[in-house]
């Protein structure tokens, strides 16, 4: 083994090994190695890993390996931890990770964790050791019940799993692995369940013929097929055309600003698309949605014709539906069959979303639509006249602090303006943090924020800051946190100290789940059992762990500022503690502008769904 592991070191590679003769074609080993040099042919080597008895065999091939230099194996101490660094890793840096724990509580926590890779598209691999093949009887950690394959039938609920049985079944499984991970339009996680007994198995395998990385030419439909012509005569009629512009067409932001300026459309942003479209460009109405912005829901609610872009019609993204109320037809990019289909009286334009923009480019005149342009500009410079008097807004009596605190628009504003100028990127945690984000942050470019928005999973952004682990270039990264969302994932306190990870934790603090209570006055006009009547010392706490800076943001701009200068010059982990008011002051957060199916507004949302035209 080890000397396969250096034929590797030597030669550059696995394909390299092979070509020069360093590693023979057909071996005789053991399925953990196999296993190894499989996903090394298909670029993953870096490994977050929590080991148990369910993957000690794998364990001792990933030491020689590691030990080579041919692997990275980043131990964690929680299971979602580790699943949303390896989904932070695989989204910033395109490199393909895997996650290795046993079945029982350990995988179903990475499992949950593996949403959030599922919800925005992610590749990751999961591999759990699990019960053996021979039913001896009950192994530690099982679901206790006389069935066959119970953690594979779980994890294939989530998406694709595979129970590697046999040692010899281990080319078909990486093949369908690397179908899903490197899935050109839908990526996602990928389960492989590894029997205790089948790990250390021997077996003889062809090494030649295990599966590299998929890589698929873009697509876009066929010519003489008309689409693009009907397309093109949908447009020609259009007087208000809106591209909401999904986090599809991250991967293809020149694409769609050509678009957009060659139809005279409108783009609409959705929370994981900031950046396709430049913040001051003319034609970027911002945000639009549930919470969405003044500029971004006028665009959506004014359009009669939508040109929808690598978005999955998320309930929050299009107001539960009912965010396009005088659009008339759809035109609707996007590789997924189900997703491209999604509204009425659609054009589906499937495939590659920037070969298939370039298409439409070519297919259609160039149009000038001034006076819709205009309206919208109109709408942008009011977006933006409000959204600065909320981020000036000075600090407000909190009576939970019992002082005056930030606004978390004006913190949250003062920690994006900042990462900007420090070149961070900036990953944001679930709830109110969240939600201001996304309507606060300026991008100029895909990938300055990510925001987990498709399970809006607390907890994702601490734990994201991990990502950087075994990263050949890592980035610095700030993580915007809520107090709620920051103890869910404590434990990256340690974890990044003892894997030399450099980054922030921007902490704002208000006692409370802020969404919720501002969702429950908005429905409800009453708070209930989202408040939180426990003082914590996050500083304290922080600082308790060796090698963490942990400072305090202070009550005004200039304190905070000063705090993450002292924070940004540190060499590994600091955390700076925001406390930011709560209450009924509306210049206290950024609003919201769209529709939503939940709660007691179900009845008119539902009502006016059936209104639609698309």
């Amino acid at each position: 083994m080890r000397e396969r592991a250096r034929a590797l070191a030597e030669s550059g590679g696995v394909a390299q090994a092979l070509a020069a003769g360093r590693l023979p074609a057909q071996a005789t080993l053991t399925l953990s190695e196999g296993l190894v040099l499989g996903l090394l042919r298909q670029g993953v080597r870096t490994f977050f890993a929590i080991f148990g008895h369910g993957s000690t065999d794998l364990g001792n091939v990933l030491r020689v390996y590691a030990e080579e230099g041919q692997v990275s194996v980043i131990h964690c101490r929680n299971e979602v931890e580790m699943a949303h660094a390896a989904t932070a890793h695989a989204w910033v840096y395109g490199e393909t990770p895997a996650v290795v724990t046993s079945i029982g509580p350990g995988a179903l926590q990475a499992m949950a964790g593996s949403l959030a890779a599922a919800s925005n598209g992610i590749g990751v691999y999961h591999i759990y050791g699990d019960e053996t093949t021979r039913g001896e009887g009950y192994n530690m950690q099982q679901v206790p019940k006389p069935e066959q394959g119970m953690f594979g039938r779980i994890t294939a609920l989530m998406g694709q799993s595979y129970t590697l049985h046999t040692p010899e079944a281990l080319r078909e499984c990486l093949r369908r692995g690397t179908a899903c991970t490197h899935h050109p339009y839908k990526a996602g996680p990928f389960y492989i369940l590894l029997p205790i007994n089948t790990q250390p198995q021997q077996a003889e395998l062809n090494l030649a013929t295990l599966p590299g990385r998929l890589d698929v030419p873009r697509m876009a439909p066929a010519g003489g097929s008309g689409v693009f012509e009907r397309a093109g005569e949908l447009l020609a009629k259009a007087e208000r055309p809106v591209i909401k512009a999904g986090g599809g067409t991250r991967g293809a932001p020149g694409a769609i600003r050509r678009l957009a300026e060659h139809l005279g459309a409108a783009v609409v942003l959705s929370p994981g698309s900031t950046g396709v479209l430049p913040d001051a460009h003319p034609q970027n109405m911002h945000v639009g949605g549930s919470k969405g912005s003044i500029s971004g829901n006028f665009a959506m609610e004014e359009a009669d014709l939508v040109i929808f872009a690598g978005s999955r019609g998320v309930c929050q993204a299009d107001c539960s539906g009912v965010g396009y109320p005088n659009a008339r037809a759809v035109i609707n990019i996007n590789g997924d069959l189900d997703d491209v289909s999604h509204y009425a009286n659609t054009i589906c334009l499937p495939g590659d979303v920037g070969a298939v923009a370039e298409r439409l480019i070519a297919a259609t005149e160039r149009a000038e639509r001034p006076e819709w342009l205009a309206a919208c500009a109109a709408k942008k410079a009011e977006w933006t006249a409000f959204k600065q008097s909320r981020l000036s807004a000075p600090p407000l009596h909190d009576a939970t602090f019992g002082r005056d605190c930030l606004t978390q628009p004006a913190a949250i504003g003062a920690v994006a303006r900042f990462a900007k100028a420090h070149d961070a990127i900036k990953f944001f945690d679930a709830g109110d943090v969240q939600a201001n984000g996304f309507q606060i942050v300026e991008d100029d470019a895909p990938g300055e924020t990510f925001t987990e928005t498709g399970a809006s999973y607390m907890g994702f952004a601490v734990s994201a800051l991990m990502g950087a682990a075994g990263a050949r270039d890592p980035k610095y990264a700030i993580a915007f946190t809520g107090d709620g969302s920051f103890m869910m994932n404590p434990q990256v306190l340690i974890d990044a100290v003892e894997h030399g990870v450099r980054g922030m934790i921007a902490l704002f603090d208000n006692r409370r789940m802020a969404a919720i209570t501002g969702l429950q006055y908005a429905q409800y006009g009453v708070e209930f059992a989202t408040n939180d009547s426990v003082a914590v010392d996050y500083v304290k706490m922080a600082a308790a762990v060796a090698g963490v800076k942990a400072l305090y943001g202070g009550h005004s701009l200039k304190d905070l500022e000063a705090a993450l200068q002292q924070a940004h010059a540190h060499d590994g982990l600091s955390l700076v503690h925001i406390p930011v008011y709560n209450g009924r002051d509306p210049i206290s957060e950024m609003g919201a502008y769209g529709s939503w199916n939940v709660g007691n507004w179900v009845d008119d949302v539902q009502s006016r769904y059936l209104q639609q035209n698309i």
